[in-house]
């Protein structure tokens, strides 16, 4: 089994001109209505450390442990750049212990239209085959080329990559909406699905998060983050189709302005997992060029 994070998540776990804001109301004269500050997603190298979460589901997981470790970079111009590394063991009285080694490396251009990955997995310490590929938009579709695999295939459009889904899902809350439903791309398990999205967002939070009288996600409760605005986020992930579905699992979040995830909760209805963030590291000199974003920065 393989968790996801962000993909985001970052997020993808990370501005197009598509906007998900409804056209405000016309500004009164002579003043000019103040636009809202670029949104720049940090570079970040983020460690979460994963347990078991306590009731609910029928617990045919009996313990789980592990941790992730994501390493985000780039900015609007360049493109973005994550790599994931995540160990995951998942032990039952009925199947025993499965241990998940998972390592991956996405890039995705800085206007949301191409993206590479590469993704290693061993189970219990046994290979799959590497997933490698790349999918671009072209026009309204989505076309996906896997190395070693089938000829390229396409899906209509529109697709979003997980850089970008997470700038809409951050424009959504900026804006007051409380849901968003796109369709996501980001390369995982046989590189081959298209998943249907759904996300409920919370009222918009600051000063320390929720957990703050706890020892979870303490790197988000010191520091410049401790003040930023955030918002809480209920994402569902859905396969292809139409009329009522059950999400695949859904991931709760605290999604922060600047693109950063706490109080991570993945949950697979039987069982779910929680990360706890145990260090954070950004990088506050990069990213700069975001600010022009839309106004003809270069590499």
């Amino acid at each position: 089994m393989r968790l996801r994070l962000s993909r985001m998540l970052t997020a993808g776990l990370l501005v197009s001109a598509w906007s998900a804001q409804a056209a405000p109301p016309a500004a009164p004269e002579p003043e000019a209505k103040a636009q809202a500050p670029a949104i720049v997603l940090a570079n970040h190298r983020a460690v979460y450390d994963l347990s078991l979460a306590e009731g609910g589901g029928t617990r045919s997981v009996e313990s789980a442990r592990g941790r992730i470790v994501i390493d985000f970079r780039g900015d609007a111009c360049r493109g973005y750049t994550m790599l994931t590394r995540q160990v995951t063991e998942l032990s039952s009285g009925e199947t025993g212990t499965r241990l998940s080694d998972m390592r991956s490396t996405t890039f995705e251009g800085g206007e949301g239209r191409e993206f590479r990955f590469k993704t290693t997995t061993l189970t219990n310490n046994q290979p799959a085959a590497p997933v490698d590929g790349t999918a671009s938009e072209q026009g309204n579709a989505l076309t996906v080329k896997l190395k070693g695999g089938p000829k390229p295939f396409s899906v209509d459009g529109p697709v979003l990559f997980p850089s970008e889904h997470m700038r809409r899902l951050i424009e959504a809350a900026r804006a007051g909406q409380s849901t968003l439903s796109v369709k996501v791309y980001d390369g995982s398990d046989d590189g081959k699905k298209i998943y249907d999205t759904f996300a409920v967002i919370g009222h918009t939070e600051t000063g320390p998060a929720a957990a703050s009288g706890s020892t979870r996600d303490k790197p988000l409760r010191e520091g410049s983050l401790a003040a930023m605005p955030h918002w809480p986020v209920r994402l569902s992930y859905y396969t292809e189709g139409a009329g009522e579905r059950t999400p695949i699992y859904t991931l709760g979040f605290d999604l922060y302005e600047n693109g950063v995830s706490g109080a991570l909760k993945l949950d697979y209805g039987d069982f779910a997992i929680l990360g706890d963030m145990t260090a954070l590291d950004i990088d506050t000199k990069a990213g700069r060029s975001d600010k022009e974003a839309g106004k003809g920065c270069t590499p």
